[in-house]
């Protein structure tokens, strides 16, 4: 399998912070911000989606490590925008560079490292444990 992704390649994702982004609908907290988990998410969704336009029929990439620090907390109501950078390529080890904003700045960085897996194969190898 060739994948044809290269290094240097960015995207942004956006989001509109909901009630199902706070830390109280997500169980990490008790305070009506968006959640760090939720910031997660949204770094892992602009990495993926970054690259799978480049990985053959039937592949994609699986979340293998994320290291994020959640800056500053943002209301609901306010949009983040994730831009993710694509910094390292080796074989099917895909190295990301990651910061979100809010519409004041910026509100966290994340490095994530993502796999390219055949889908069918990983899920049917999960299912059998």
């Amino acid at each position: 399998m060739e994948i044809a992704v290269k290094e240097g390649i960015e995207g942004v994702e956006e989001i509109v912070v909901g009630e199902g982004d706070l830390a109280t609908a997500v169980g990490s907290g008790t305070v009506e911000v968006f959640a760090t988990p939720s910031m997660a998410a949204l770094m892992e969704r602009a990495s993926w989606r970054l690259v799978q336009p480049y990985l053959p029929e039937g592949f994609t990439t699986v979340g293998m490590e994320l290291s994020v620090t959640h800056l500053r907390a943002t209301p609901p109501g306010m949009r983040v925008s994730c831009r993710a950078g694509l910094v390292r390529v080796n074989g099917k080890k895909l190295v990301f560079d990651l910061e979100a904003s809010d519409e004041r700045g910026l509100i966290g960085k994340a490095n994530h490292t993502r796999y390219v897996v055949g889908k069918k194969r990983f899920e049917e190898k999960a299912r059998q444990g």
